[in-house]
């Protein structure tokens, strides 16, 4: 693997919710991280505002894409909730200095062992707009189907892409 998986601390988290001067001000304990490889603020907002709510941060929290090679931040995943009937969904973004390196495949069959481990996730998924190439052909690789289509929260319509258990690493 390319890339290891850092869950992010709440403290962190913090940082990365607030404006983003907070970040070059305060830090984030020393980490070099690429251009745009850091979670959105609404990801870490979401993330904060599930963990105060009690959710776990197991499946809460978000995940920085760490290279191995330097230990330097290329991009960040997560699940975006707890599981619900047995499926979790997942988010990923990887720095425009990191792409097509492999890493965020790195990074989603990672977060494909850690949920299809546990007892409490069946299927993954993925939601894609379909004029992003790179995750269509990222979620084809690792086996997801498609299984529908839905608008998000600024109307743009998205493929959801399903990989059920059973499909992970055949």
């Amino acid at each position: 693997m390319q890339i290891h998986l850092l869950p992010i601390p709440v403290d962190e988290l913090r940082i990365l919710a607030g404006p983003s001067a907070d970040i070059i001000e305060q830090g984030l304990r020393g980490k070099k991280y690429l251009p745009e490889a850091l979670p959105p603020d609404f990801v870490a907002a979401r993330s904060l505002q599930q963990i105060t709510a009690g959710k776990p941060g197991f499946w809460c929290s978000t995940f920085y894409m760490v290279r191995t090679l330097d230990d330097t931040v290329v991009g960040s995943c997560g699940f975006k909730d707890i599981p619900h009937r047995g499926r979790v969904e997942i988010g990923y973004g990887v720095s425009p200095q990191a792409r097509k390196m492999s890493y965020a495949t790195d990074a989603v069959a990672a977060m494909l062992s850690i949920a299809l481990a546990t007892d409490e996730v069946h299927e993954v998924l993925a939601q894609v707009s379909p004029g992003n190439t790179a995750s269509t052909r990222l979620v084809q690789r690792l086996n997801f189907k498609p299984c529908g289509q839905q608008l998000d929260h600024e109307g743009e319509m998205l493929t959801q892409w399903v990989l059920r258990g059973a499909a992970w690493g055949s």
